[in-house]
């Protein structure tokens, strides 16, 4: 009989969001916090900016809600907006008594808010990016790791991954929609290949973004997009997932892999520039480099297309070689082992996907359609980033939605679960046989990402979308088959869950019919404020995605 584990609270991911809900909740009850490679593999690892945070005298609240409103594209909930803002302070509270030292002006960690020393990023009227160098993401996750497994309610499970949620609705799919709750999820031991029975009150959805469903990504290979399909298929409501965030700057080289070039050099002067040497952004956008970043990613394809050259260059020279060693240590260090000398020459970069604007939609308090399930970070749609997030917005974001998490599952620390372990089946692996080639999932693996790459990218079609919409029904199909024949292991789960992923931003981007923040259809160059200023829906209903509108956004 395979094993059960039961625990007051399960959380997906182990990113800022999942991390800090962990050391949150364990004030209320145990934890198991479940994540499919290391504890330290994420995207919050990876982040080179910061967190865009209010705590300048010269700053207001209210300037960061204008900056974020203004680059959402008109999809931003204002009410969202305002709690990430306005808790900003508070939560970098935290981060700073877990023992983060973000960079000062002094040497010493900063008593006075004053001494932090903030960056500028495109979007922000303001200097309010807290960053560690530009290393911050590690900095952070590296703390939070640290604090996490010191705490004796917290237990890690490293290489498992999530095959499906637990619901009453998946036990009884003929029982009422309202008794429906999560209560855990399979989880597959990618050691063993065990599968497990995880049982808790609440689970959260941590498990960050899905770059990995393009062929060429910031993301690391984690990036899968395995939240959004796992609450996809139990049910739940995604939004607005057509909008997806491609980086201008990636390094472009051979053996450069995913390989970010933050977005705080533009901020410090760096100058983007066609490999004729030509500046070319103020043609693009009055604000040039500092514009936001769709319209920066599609300047750089749109240069790229007309020159004919595979990558563009950013130049950050003019600034000196002590200032960016000091301020771009990491960057600089990367860059050397590719033989290039940022502090001398110009470095080629490419767009690249980045970032989900959309995911698994939620409330203020992190809360899905489906009652006892979370979702937090950028696996979930809360309403902050809308069309298009401001950079650095993500981290104060997930931050934000952690503790609002934690305070909800306290309500619970006294209530019984929504199933008791002889309430649920252990996994059922039926007449599925071992896997004999993994060519199979290989090829099924890049077809999706140069499909989506070519046909669902920066600048889109609705004859293009409509063809990729034809050859991922096609795939899914075949992946379908294998999934049912062989047992499970973590490429064939991850194949599934970029398929589904691909389907479902395929599919809302052939639902809008307009252009707008990360959006942009060649058919539908305007944005219709009078028709599309909503949020796009879609779900799981008998077995077939069904894509809607929400009410009009305010």
């Amino acid at each position: 009989m395979p094993p059960t584990v039961t625990s007051d609270f399960l959380v997906l991911g182990s990113g800022i969001a999942g991390l800090s809900l962990a050391l949150k909740a364990s004030r209320w009850g145990n934890v198991s916090l479940v994540t499919k490679r290391a504890t330290h593999d994420s995207a919050t690892a990876n982040a080179q900016g910061g967190l865009a945070i209010v705590i300048s005298s010269e700053d207001s609240f209210e300037e960061h809600i204008h900056d974020t409103l203004k680059a959402g594209g008109g999809l931003c909930h204002e009410d969202v907006v305002r709690q990430v803002v306005t808790q900003g302070p508070a939560r970098l509270q935290d981060l700073i008594g877990w023992g983060v030292r973000f960079s000062s002006k002094t040497k010493l960690l900063p008593s006075d808010a004053q001494r932090f020393e903030l960056g500028l990023e495109g979007g922000h009227s303001r200097r309010r990016i807290l960053h560690v160098g530009d290393y911050t993401g590690h900095a952070i996750e590296q703390m939070l790791v640290d604090r996490a497994r010191e705490n004796p309610k917290i237990r890690i499970y490293e290489h498992h991954l999530a095959i499906d949620l637990i619901t009453r609705r998946r036990l009884d799919p003929h029982g009422p929609e309202r008794d429906d709750a999560c209560a855990g999820a399979y989880v597959l031991d990618v050691n063993s290949g065990q599968v497990i029975t995880f049982l808790a009150r609440a689970t959260a959805l941590c498990t960050g973004g899905a770059g990995k469903v393009y062929l060429y990504t910031s993301n690391p290979d984690v990036a899968t997009g395995d939240g959004m399909a796992l609450a996809y298929r139990a049910g739940a409501c995604l939004a607005n997932m057509e909008f997806v965030q491609f980086h201008p700057t990636c390094l472009y080289h051979p053996q450069a892999k995913n390989f970010l070039i933050s977005e705080a050099l533009r901020g410090e002067g760096a100058v983007l520039k066609n490999r004729a040497g030509e500046s070319f952004m103020k043609k693009y956008d009055p604000k040039g480099e500092l514009a936001p970043r769709d319209i920066v990613a599609r300047a750089i394809d749109s240069e790229m297309k007309r020159t004919g050259d595979e990558s563009v260059l950013l130049d950050i020279t003019a600034r000196g070689a002590e200032f960016i060693k000091k301020r771009f240590p990491r960057i600089h260090e990367r860059c050397l082992e590719f033989n290039i000398d940022i502090t001398a020459q110009p470095i080629p970069v490419v767009p690249a996907a980045h970032y989900f604007c959309g995911g698994v939609r939620t409330d203020r308090n992190g809360n899905t359609t489906i009652p006892r399930l979370s979702a937090m970070g950028e696996v979930s749609c809360t309403g902050l980033h809308g069309a298009n997030r401001l950079a650095s917005n993500s981290l104060p974001e997930g931050l934000v939605f952690s503790h609002a998490v934690s305070e909800t599952w306290k309500s619970l620390e006294s209530k019984e679960h929504p199933l008791r372990p002889g309430d649920v089946p252990p996994w059922n692996p039926g007449k599925a046989r071992p896997a004999e080639e993994k060519v199979v999932i290989t090829h099924m693996w890049e077809e999706i990402r140069r499909l989506m790459w070519n046909y669902v990218g920066i600048a889109r079609t609705t004859q293009r979308l409509e063809r990729a919409l034809t050859r991922i029904e096609l795939v899914q199909q075949e992946i379908k088959d294998h999934y049912w024949s062989h047992h499970v292991t973590r490429d064939l789960l991850e194949l599934r869950n970029i398929s589904i992923v691909a389907d479902l931003v395929i599919r809302c981007a052939l639902f809008r019919k307009e252009s707008r923040g990360l959006h942009y259809n060649v058919d539908f160059p305007k944005t219709d404020d009078t028709q599309w200023k909503s949020d796009t829906l879609i779900r799981r209903e008998n077995r077939k995605a069904v894509v809607s509108k929400s009410p009009h956004v305010a």
